[in-house]
């Protein structure tokens, strides 16, 4: 508007011209306006070109990013780990989403919905413009297809199931038209929309597969990518084992931006396959990277070359996913061999609270903190991170470092050196000695298991340390159940505690230390069962907050997990990219679709 006020304004003098008292300024002024006007209009004629073009500029080039582990899956109702669901977020979505700012719920594949005044029928409209990477329309079929023949199927082991129920009765999910599905709650389901960002799968390219019974095996790593198919930004184009996973455009994907044109603006993703996260950290430095998660250590090396290097490091503040250190206790037996799955002198050991209340007090967070985080980190007492904000119990049971209290405990319950051979043994007589184990590629907590691995055999416990490749951990946790101490994180189950249900109810898939209970073992286990339930049921907050505090307080005090510490959540990443909005709950990347690359970046590739 600046400039047409302006070329409007040397309009109006050109028509004053003739006010001028004599020949040479009327000639004068003529030529003013003359010129004005010809350069006015060949501006305006630019204009709109010109902005066309700028537009376009957004669009092309690869994110390149990395991850320490292969894909387990590509099926994103069977996947249980992370390394899978890196994956998977690209190319599935869900009704809704939550704002990674906020937390709010916002619409998604459900453009809005309705909901009775009791509270347990919903209709949502779905978006009429969705397509699957593959050309076909996105319906209600494919919506009820996912609830009632994939989550809720008995033979499709998944994780969605656990959260998916109240009190064990599952959502009733109908179609109602093309686009509009309705869901009937069997009670009050507080977190019911956050649940709502479930991915919903395709029907037409699954249901053959789940009639004949082979889904559980269907979009494996060894799949044809052209095969699975999402509604998400990106799809798959490239998968080679140990290397690298690439993505390429959906060119069919749904979101417009305000000019009405098409997302995502990325031609793809590139993500490298390397062997830990001292090889990420030498990438980022080299230029292969475009994004790389720091650690503590770290910071201290890229903060003075953030100019030189071009990047910037974002602190979002603590992480909402964490790390622990656990035991067996599966009280069952191999279905298969009748054996326990667990040694029953260790089983005893593990069981022993005095034992684990032993071990949390040799973990020396603030040692870790200081040497393996530059103190970028944060202790970790309760089962919610700080991250969670208003769910988050800070007083809940504390273990501070102690070696003596932890050596006193250990005496009291029994366990002793009888023999001076420096390895305490039970009242049995039977050495105190079990393996760890945790991911090789993490490099920060195979440290982080070291440090505890001395402090332990510095109680006289005997520690077989072994590092392991990641799926294999999640193996042996899932399947087979062949394993003594496992020091693991999770990602932090979502905005709602009850997206924590599987790793917490007894009869969850991830419920690690002893999953799938058809009864849970203790009475405690039986108290967050119920607090669950609950919890689930209760439509107010602060209601909701008072179960979810005692939760937090009877696992800091019963240990099934042993907390250590909290990374901060802080990113390197090139100043490369437009539309880059880094919060602690999405990422750096989390508005995947919005991020473009600057022209000039481009034309250094």
């Amino acid at each position: 508007m600046k400039y047409l006020s302006i070329f409007y304004t040397q309009l109006v003098c050109l028509s004053h011209v003739s006010l001028y008292p004599s020949f040479a300024q009327r000639r004068k002024g003529l030529v003013q306006g003359l010129c004005f006007i010809f350069f006015g209009a060949i501006f305006l004629g630019l204009i709109s070109p010109l902005r066309h073009i700028q537009a376009q500029e957004i669009y092309g080039g690869s994110l390149v990013l990395s991850t320490t582990s292969d894909p387990k899956s590509f099926n994103d109702i069977v996947a249980q780990e992370s390394s899978t669901s890196e994956v998977t977020g690209y190319i599935f979505e869900g009704l809704t989403t939550v704002s990674p700012f906020d937390l709010k719920v916002e619409p998604h594949l459900a453009e809005s919905w309705e909901v009775s005044e009791d509270g347990l029928e919903w209709l949502f409209y779905l978006r009429k413009d969705v397509y699957w990477n593959d050309g076909e329309a996105f319906t209600a079929d494919d919506v009820v297809f996912t609830f009632n023949q994939l989550i809720y199927n008995p033979d499709i082991p998944n994780s969605s199931a656990d959260i998916l129920m109240v009190d064990g009765e599952r959502f009733k999910v109908e179609k109602v038209e093309d686009h509009v599905v309705k869901v009937t709650l069997p009670d009050r389901f507080a977190p019911f929309l956050r649940s709502m960002g479930r991915a919903i799968l395709p029907e037409h390219k699954l249901i053959e597969a789940v009639e004949a019974g082979t889904f559980n095996s269907t979009w494996g790593i060894d799949a044809d990518l052209e095969d699975i198919v999402g509604t998400g930004p990106f799809m798959l184009s490239e998968y080679r084992p140990g290397e690298r996973i690439v993505f390429k455009r959906n060119p069919f994907y749904w979101k417009k931006n305000s000019r009405g044109e098409s997302m995502p603006y990325l031609d793809g993703i590139i993500t490298l396959i390397v062997q830990s996260q001292d090889t990420q950290f030498l990438k980022f430095l080299d230029g292969e990277l475009d994004s790389y998660g720091l650690r503590g250590t770290d910071f201290p090396l890229l903060k003075p070359l953030e100019q030189k290097n071009q990047f910037t490091i974002y602190n979002a503040g603590p992480a909402t996913s964490t790390n622990f250190i656990f035991f067996n206790q599966n009280r069952d037996a191999n279905p298969k061999t009748n054996k326990p799955f667990v040694d029953p002198k260790k089983l005893k050991w593990f069981t022993d609270l005095n034992f684990r209340k032993a071990v949390a007090h040799s973990i020396d967070k603030k040692k870790i903190i200081e040497i393996l985080m530059n103190d970028l980190g944060y202790e970790q007492h309760s089962a919610m991170s700080p991250a969670k904000g208003f769910f988050h119990k800070a007083d809940v049971r504390k273990y501070e470092y102690n070696l003596v209290k932890a050596k006193s405990i250990l005496t009291e319950a029994g366990y002793i050196d009888r023999d001076g051979d420096g390895i305490i043994e039970d009242r049995d007589g039977r050495d105190i000695k079990f393996n760890l184990f945790t991911n090789a590629g993490a490099t920060e907590r195979v440290q982080i298991a070291g440090i505890i691995r001395r402090d332990l055999e510095f109680l006289g416990m005997k520690v077989n340390f072994q590092l392991l490749e990641f799926n294999t951990v999640v193996s042996k946790l899932t399947s087979n159940y062949d394993w003594d101490a496992i020091l693991l994180g999770l990602s932090g189950g979502g905005a709602d505690p009850h997206f924590g249900n599987n790793v917490w109810t007894s009869s969850g898939q991830l419920h690690m230390w002893h999953p799938k209970q058809k009864e849970p073992a203790t009475d405690w286990e039986k108290r967050v069962d119920e607090i669950f339930l609950l919890g689930v049921q209760e439509l107010d907050e602060n209601k909701r907050k008072v179960l979810y505090d005692e939760f937090q307080m009877i696992i800091s005090e019963q240990l099934p997990l042993i907390y250590t510490v909290l990374n901060s959540r802080i990113y390197a990443v090139r100043n490369k990219f437009g539309n880059l909005k880094p919060s602690n709950h999405g990422g750096a990347f989390h508005n995947i679709e919005e991020i473009y690359i600057y022209p000039e970046w481009r034309i250094e590739q």
